[in-house]
Order: structure tokens, then C-alpha cells, then sequence
């Protein structure tokens, strides 16, 4: 295996809509395209996984998205870039085309981190729109 390979993701970020890219799929490449420590987290019933900074929610990195249960419950919010990839095997690996499609429409638009009732709540925004005003 080369040290060039490169990874099909979707590419989760605080304030841009979510899209695929393709990242270098190596530790070092990971770690730049987090901002720091990788930590994949295994939200889904699917063999597949966010990647976020370890640190990001001390570090003062940005609210990006809500993770919601297949209830629709948030059971974490992530800050920082991330992204998302297939966790099947040994190594992280390249999302389906179906997937991707899939995981860009449910992660489409970032979310504020909002308070409300003492519960947080993601509230969706669109950034595009917003640069429109």
C-alpha cells in the first residue's frame, strides 16, 4: 500500500454545507483535515464512522453539527471540521457513492448550538443564505 492513497469522505465543516471530498487517507492526513488528534466516533448502525478532533470541544473549535440516534434524539454535537468515512476494515476507507449521497443529504447544512430549556439543541442553518443577506 502506497502512502498516497486517498480516501472518497464527506467532509463535514462548522458554517459550509457538507460535501465529498477525497482526503489523504494517512494518519498525518487525517489529522490535518480534523485540525489535530483524530477521534472516530460510531454513531450509526452502519459500519461507519465521524472522524472529529479529540480535542474540539475544549480547544475552542466551532459548533458544526448535531449527531442525532435513528429516534431523532442529538446524542453528541460535534465541533470542529470532520468527516465521514467507512470503518469496516482494518484501516478507514472510502464511503460507497451511495453513501455519500446518502450521509451529505442527513449532514447537509451546520447547525448553531442552541439552549433551549436548559436542553442544546442543533438548529440547521444554511451558509449560503446567509452570505445572500
Amino acid at each position: 500500500m502506497s502512502d498516497d492513497k486517498k480516501i472518497k469522505v464527506v467532509l463535514l465543516e462548522p458554517a459550509k454545507l457538507a460535501r465529498p471530498v477525497e482526503i489523504d487517507a494517512s494518519l498525518e492526513g487525517m489529522q490535518k483535515t480534523v485540525g489535530g488528534l483524530i477521534e472516530p466516533f460510531y454513531p450509526f448502525e452502519e459500519q461507519v464512522c465521524i472522524v472529529c478532533n479529540e480535542e474540539s470541544k475544549i480547544n475552542g473549535m466551532h459548533p458544526n453539527r448535531s449527531v442525532k440516534n435513528d429516534e431523532g434524539i442529538m446524542v453528541d454535537f460535534i465541533f470542529g471540521p470532520a468527516f465521514i468515512c467507512d470503518c469496516r476494515g482494518e484501516s478507514l476507507d472510502s464511503l460507497s457513492d451511495e453513501q455519500i449521497n446518502r450521509y451529505s443529504k442527513m449532514f447537509r447544512y451546520p447547525e448553531h448550538l442552541v439552549k433551549l430549556n436548559d436542553t442544546l439543541i442543533g438548529v440547521p442553518f444554511n451558509p449560503q443564505r446567509d452570505k445572500e443577506r
